[in-house]
């Protein structure tokens, strides 16, 4: 495994402002630091007011930034037959009224620095950006749809006697396509002026992680899957966004986190809330839905996510979701997991868990053969879509995978890998030529090459 801990900072905030023309270095660039790329990975160091982290976020990362909104806006004008102006719309008078000022001054903020970057983009351009994963429950509402949620990310959480030191350890995989996907590489060490210091993937451009996996100093860490074919949004609520960012960065415990996460909910995003507390060994499963919210805990024992709803009730009244088909994504990565679990009990470690992410056991077929059926997902490889955006022989899957420790978490660290933990690569060119149905990738979609593990540690 390599590491990635403190590698000297690029100066790239002194270089780039130097190379615009402009001699004056902006003093709300003095505590921040884009490091040296490591494995595809960026890491940012983000530190100050809310406006400063902004402004720091927006001048450090506006090449990717932009590249990131070129990708989402054409997938949502493929998938949603809308153009960015709707989204664009709908970020303005859905979600910006909900959202809290602090966070509309870092949203702010980062138009702020991408001006300075010379860029185009604006502030609706980046609110759109940040609701892009929930966006779509609100245009299922508008378009009177059920179902169709996306599948998306596995994940586990354990401890007491299923882990080797009896202690915490977490891991998620992001699905989604490879196009978007490859754009997932940012890792974000940002030291707010209230709250806790956080440690988080994500996307440029985002002031929450998005596929959600991360840390705070307090020692609370998270990960989420989707719940699947899930149906609900209010109009009225806050963000997922807003919630899922302050969430991270002011729990100080579990329960703080359920709080948060559900004041104000407006549906958006629905997921399974995998959360554990390095300070106590303790860990829970939060089951957030529109109208049904469940909470389990435990601090001998695990819980995992594979897309797959939990409670009866929510099941029938917030889901179209069939738990007897064994052939679902879901349900057949429900089950792995399960196996895994008690396989490996008293077993689970950080590298075990780097294992499970890249397992290819499909229990429906009842052989290794790498499938949207599979942890490790390759909706590429399948000729049976599970999902509106997951159709035969998609270029999407599994795009990242992130794994940690109680002892990492402690000093502020965890693992990742860019691309399939099983490391098969994605060649874009030869996939589209078997498969023309998605040649409107074009030049969005690149290729992936999976990338060997890496250790991150905050600054």
């Amino acid at each position: 495994m390599h590491r990635c801990l403190f590698f000297p900072a690029l100066l790239v905030a002194v270089a780039l402002t130097l190379a615009s023309g402009d001699p004056s270095i902006d003093p709300r660039l003095s505590k921040a630091s884009r490091f040296a790329e490591r494995n595809g990975w960026i890491q940012v160091h983000l530190e100050g007011l809310p406006g400063e982290i902004g402004f720091q976020h927006g001048f450090l990362l506006a090449d990717e930034i932009e590249d990131t909104v070129k990708v989402v806006s054409a997938e949502f004008a493929h998938d949603e037959k809308r153009d960015w102006a709707f989204f664009r719309d709908t970020a303005r008078d859905v979600f910006w009224p909900h959202v809290e000022e602090q966070y509309r001054a870092e949203l702010s903020g980062i138009v702020e620095g991408l001006k300075a970057r010379g860029s185009k983009l604006d502030l609706w351009d980046i609110v759109a950006l940040n609701s892009w994963t929930e966006v779509t429950y609100y245009t299922k509402q508008l378009n009177r749809k059920t179902g169709g949620t996306a599948n998306r990310c596995s994940a586990f959480v354990a401890t007491g006697s299923y882990t080797a030191d009896g202690r915490v350890v977490i891991g998620h995989n992001n699905w989604t396509t490879y196009a978007d996907g490859e754009r997932w590489n940012i890792v974000f060490d940002i030291v707010p002026s209230s709250g806790y210091h956080i440690l988080m993937d994500g996307m440029a451009g985002l002031i929450h992680s998005g596929d959600d996996f991360g840390m705070n100093s307090a020692g609370i860490l998270i990960t989420e899957t989707t719940i699947a074919e899930f149906n609900g949004f209010d109009a009225n609520g806050v963000p997922e966004f807003v919630r899922a960012r302050k969430a991270m960065q002011y729990a100080a415990s579990i329960d703080d986190f359920a709080r948060i996460m559900e004041e104000g909910n407006n549906g958006g995003y629905a997921n399974n809330w995998l959360i554990a507390d390095r300070n106590t060994g303790e860990i829970a499963d939060l089951e957030l839905g529109l109208k049904n919210v469940n909470l389990e805990r435990t601090r001998d024992g695990f819980f995992v996510g594979s897309n797959f709803p939990i409670n009866p009730q929510l099941i029938r009244e917030e889901t179209t979701f069939k738990t007897g088909d064994a052939g679902n994504s879901a349900n057949a990565r429900h089950t792995r997991w399960l196996e895994l679990m008690e396989e490996n009990r008293g077993k689970i470690d950080v590298a075990a868990g780097q294992r499970f992410l890249a397992d290819h056991y499909d229990t429906f077929a009842k052989k290794v053969q790498p499938s949207e059926r599979t942890l490790c997902g390759h909706a590429d490889l399948s000729p049976r879509g599970v999902a509106d955006w997951l159709q035969p022989y998609a270029p999407a899957g599994a795009v990242q995978n992130k794994v940690t420790s109680a002892a990492l978490a402690a000093k502020m660290s965890f693992t990742a890998a860019l691309g399939h933990a099983c490391g098969r690569d994605f060649h874009s060119a030869a996939h589209l030529a078997k498969h023309p149905e998605y040649a409107w990738y074009g030049q969005i979609l690149g290729d992936m090459d999976a990338k060997p593990w890496t250790e991150f540690q905050a600054k």
